[in-house]
């Protein structure tokens, strides 16, 4: 019998392939385990149609991964803290303050653990960069002022 493999299994293929494998196999384990489903002509067009669907969706993510990426390198956040008398800050910027910095003056909305730096203890302008998913990796400014 044939059958489309739903997940890896190991002896035997990669999820998406259309193996032909003995009747008890099939239907006995890799079927009653979930593993694979028979493979007839509408379950094929219906793998087909959700793959294709995946790939759009994919698709869709990048492209808009990518306009984020390009708005954020047009972007400088300011971020005011307390000062001492030898000009050195108090405490320092972390990670939480630069997310919700982004968000409040910009309306971008990013997970501060996608954020890569360290805490910021020094004034001056900042490059940040995040994580976006995907392999890319967007860098925006931060500028902080003393109060």
């Amino acid at each position: 019998m044939k059958v489309l493999l739903i997940k890896d299994v190991k002896s035997l293929g990669k999820a998406g392939e259309v193996k032909e494998v003995k009747d008890g196999y099939g239907q006995n384990f890799l079927i009653a385990k979930g593993f694979a489903k028979a493979a007839t002509y509408e379950v094929l067009k219906q793998y087909e149609a959700e793959q294709k669907k995946k790939a759009e969706n994919l698709r869709f993510e990048l492209a808009n991964l990518e306009k984020l990426k390009e708005e954020l390198s047009k972007i400088t956040i300011c971020i005011a803290k307390p000062v001492g008398a030898n000009g050195s800050l108090f405490g320092g910027v972390t990670k939480d303050e630069i997310a919700h910095a982004l968000k409040d003056q910009k309306g971008i909305e990013l997970d501060k653990k996608s954020l890569e730096c360290d805490t910021i203890k020094e004034l001056g302008m900042h490059e940040i960069s995040a994580k976006l998913g995907h392999a890319i990796h967007a860098v925006f400014k931060l500028e902080v002022k003393g109060e």
